[in-house]
């Protein structure tokens, strides 16, 4: 049987649900099997195969829809208010203890899409979410639309940077890395 790809697509979507609803706001862990994944989720290791071709493309179809969720509400966030009060939810979003799956699994997807960013053409496109929603709101400061890409762009990088190192090793100094991000971005004018 053939399925068309709108049957497929509503397929994948499905089991990307359940997927979703199985593990929360967490991500499987990369050692964790697809089998070991199929159990949690009630469906087969072979669908899962079929859907997402691996663990890692697993993994990268949960993480974009669990970062497409918290853009829309750090994109609320953006439209009521500042370039600086964007940095601080976003920081606030991405610090949470319940976040920390999700921060080590993009950092996971991040080196294995450096390796073959090929296989993971749609999470290396989302990247740039967070830049061009920080982009607008440095335009709208006054910056003119060069000068508000490249603040955007260090902040983000700067924040992430911020984040692996809050991985690696934690030094519990959350304010003091937005205080400096924030007055990095102060710069920017």
């Amino acid at each position: 049987m053939v399925l068309s790809s709108s049957a497929s697509t509503s397929a994948r979507e499905r089991l990307l649900a359940r997927l979703l609803e199985a593990f929360g706001e967490d991500l499987p862990a990369p050692k964790m099997s697809l089998r070991e994944i199929a159990a949690r989720t009630e469906t087969s290791h072979a669908l899962l195969r079929y859907h997402f071709g691996s663990l890692s493309g697993v993994l990268a179809a949960m993480l974009k829809t669990q970062r497409s969720r918290d853009n829309e509400v750090l994109f609320e966030a953006a439209q009521r208010g500042t370039f600086d009060d964007l940095v601080r939810a976003i920081w606030q979003t991405y610090t949470r203890p319940e976040q920390l799956s999700r921060v080590r699994g993009f950092f996971h997807l991040a080196g294995l899409a450096a390796y073959s960013p090929q296989d993971f053409r749609e999470f290396i496109e989302s990247l740039d979410d967070l830049t061009r929603m920080l982009a607008t709101l440095a335009e709208r400061e006054g910056l003119d639309a060069t000068e508000a890409l490249a603040a955007a762009t260090v902040t983000v990088a700067a924040i992430r940077g911020l984040l692996l190192q809050e991985i690696l090793s934690p030094i519990a100094h959350s304010e003091d890395a937005v205080a400096l991000i924030l007055r990095m971005s102060k710069n920017r004018s």
